[in-house]
């Protein structure tokens, strides 16, 4: 606990700032053109030990663990979690893209959101944007992404008060939909978050929310699959705006089976320094298989955040924008078609 604790000090010293630190020649770049390191799942770290399973889980998993808690219970748990920095050592270690998977408990009369990851969390939704809100104000030239997905038991009742909520704690800082997201304009007009929301219904009544970002989800348990799996959906070519590459592992049954001792985090960590090479190879830009978004769990480990970062030092000028029409040329060296 104390390595960690130590790691993430050392990670807030480095990234904390690291937009407002971009070269001038990236400011007119808009941000789905640039590497961005996330955190996939990001609320995990705070899952709670007593909390029933998700009822978007399995309904065997739901008995079982009901039967024999003391045994499933804890499995589950080695299993879901994917984070160990808070929220605020995710944005001081330099996440700008959070994932967060909202849920609403059954049963329960009020009107608290939680996040989920097989189990619900202790944390509340509200008070983590809070959170973030209050980061944000000792980082002014900072710009995070807050993709709100899931919505497990969400009413329309419910998802009007996740929307107020957002607009009422973002307030100014949210940037709407209908404006090129450049360093310079996210600047100039105060912007610092922008919602991706996975409820076209709700996106298309609010300017202020943003369609939901695509992830590539490999749904892998080998590490080699799951680049391979990556380097697929790139000859396919990158969406026109935001997306994320995730290059986190994906247990099953089988592989849970096989490795009784393990759990997630050694399932990832195991990963890492192979996964660190392909990220090393990306090229950020505009071009048909230039990356954007790279999520991934536990990541206070191995310098993933400071190689995704330092992956924008590949974009070469110039770069030319003109309102809210954008023309890149020469933005990668990547030499794709």
């Amino acid at each position: 606990m104390e390595a960690t604790s130590k790691r993430s000090i050392h990670l807030c010293y480095e990234n904390g700032d690291w937009m407002s630190q971009l070269p001038e020649n990236l400011w007119d770049v808009p941000l789905h053109y640039l590497s961005l390191p996330g955190s996939h799942d990001t609320m995990t770290y705070c899952l709670d030990k007593n909390s029933a399973i998700s009822v978007n889980e399995s309904k065997l998993l739901q008995v079982i663990d009901k039967c024999m808690p003391c045994i499933i219970h804890p499995i589950i748990m080695k299993w879901s979690i994917t984070q160990v920095l808070n929220v605020s050592e995710q944005l001081d270690a330099g996440i700008r893209y959070l994932d967060f998977r909202i849920a609403h408990k059954p049963n329960d009369s009020s009107v608290n959101l939680y996040f989920v990851h097989m189990v619900y969390t202790t944390a509340v939704v509200e008070d983590i944007l809070w959170e973030i809100l209050k980061w944000l104000q000792a980082h002014p030239q900072e710009v995070v992404i807050l993709a709100c997905r899931n919505f497990d038991g969400l009413t329309k009742e419910l998802h009007h008060h996740l929307i107020s909520c957002i607009k009422m704690i973002f307030h100014s800082k949210l940037c709407p939909k209908d404006v090129v997201p450049t360093l310079r304009n996210m600047w100039t007009y105060g912007y610092q978050v922008i919602i991706s929301y996975e409820d076209v219904n709700e996106v298309m009544k609010h300017r202020e929310l943003w369609p939901a970002i695509p992830y590539w989800w490999g749904n892998k348990t080998a590490t080699q699959d799951l680049i391979q799996y990556l380097e697929s959906m790139k000859k396919n070519g990158r969406p026109d705006c935001f997306f994320v590459a995730g290059i986190n592992l994906t247990e099953n049954l089988e592989y849970i089976l096989e490795h009784p001792f393990g759990s997630l985090k050694k399932m990832a960590l195991s990963s890492l320094p192979f996964l660190k090479l392909w990220i090393k190879q990306q090229y950020p830009g505009p071009k048909r298989e230039c990356i954007n978004i790279i999520a991934g769990d536990f990541i206070g480990n191995h310098d993933f955040v400071n190689d995704v970062i330092e992956l924008n030092k590949k974009i070469i000028p110039p770069l030319h924008y003109y309102g809210n029409e954008t023309e890149l040329k020469d933005v990668s060296r990547l030499s794709a078609s």
